[in-house]
């Protein structure tokens, strides 16, 4: 199926490795060019030069924190700079918490908003009006099965992923009129980097089976008894951001093999 989306543009956070490289990829192989936003120079310099290698497309590094004001900037300049705009906006930026609502200070909840939800908010500010000027566009928020289905150790995590899908269902409302359609996606299990570093620490003193340790998570929470390939959910996240799902608006879609338990 020809997605028809060569020579767009996409704009993509937390894109150095796991779901962000993986839909980095996936963009790649269908002709799109790319603008890559993540923190860690080296890292992400690396993956936009193997992508330029392997597909032919430009891939621009931008190393930002975009949890800042400071950092959203850079990138939207970067990208009017290099491109002119953008096409395709997919926040993905994130990362899972640990604690309880009782000892988390306020520091750690401020941190976890601007990340998961300012910066999305702020992205939109600054690259809605480019994607007006280009006829529309699409933008896609990385939320997460938690925003609906909490797991009891990471609170934060949960309520600013729920407000994140929220403020997609009334950015989708209001940016419908200018042909840029607003979709949430609600991943469950996802083989990262962060779900084997983390399996590494918890088994190091028990033997280090920490792919026993995965699969015995994945036979707790999903039904279909594995976790998924980031290339797995990136191939479902090209289509939503292509004219191919047009009709698809302020929606969210669950990649979980069956790990929500509601209809």
């Amino acid at each position: 199926m020809d997605l028809k989306l060569r020579g767009k543009v996409a704009v993509l956070t937390g894109a150095s490795v796991g779901i962000g490289l993986a839909v980095a990829e996936a963009f790649a192989a269908e002709g799109v060019n790319l603008v890559l936003a993540a923190r860690q120079h080296d890292r992400l310099a690396a993956a936009a030069n193997q992508i330029t290698a392997s597909y032919g497309v430009q891939a621009i590094p931008v190393a930002c924190d975009v949890a800042t004001v400071t950092g959203v900037d850079e990138l939207v300049h970067a990208t009017t700079q290099a491109f002119g705009g953008a096409d395709i906006l997919f926040n993905n930026a994130g990362t899972g918490s640990n604690e309880t609502i009782m000892d988390a200070p306020d520091e750690k909840w401020q941190a976890y908003w601007d990340l998961h939800v300012m910066a999305a908010v702020r992205l939109a500010r600054g690259l809605v009006p480019s994607m007006k000027q280009r006829g529309g566009g699409a933008i896609l928020h990385n939320a997460s099965i938690c925003a609906v289905q909490p797991l009891g150790y990471e609170p934060i995590y949960n309520v600013t992923k729920a407000a994140l899908m929220m403020f997609s269902k009334n950015l989708a409302n209001e940016l419908i009129k200018d042909n840029i359609r607003v979709n949430t996606i609600n991943p469950g299990l996802v083989l990262t980097p962060d779900w084997i570093k983390t399996a590494r620490q918890l088994t190091q003193d028990s033997g280090g089976d920490w792919e026993a340790h995965l699969q015995q998570v994945a036979d707790q929470h999903a039904p279909i008894k594995r976790f998924a390939s980031p290339a797995e959910l990136a191939d479902f996240i090209v289509f939503l951001c292509s004219e191919r799902a047009s009709y698809s608006v302020g929606a969210t879609y669950f990649v979980d093999g069956g790990m929500l338990k509601t209809v």
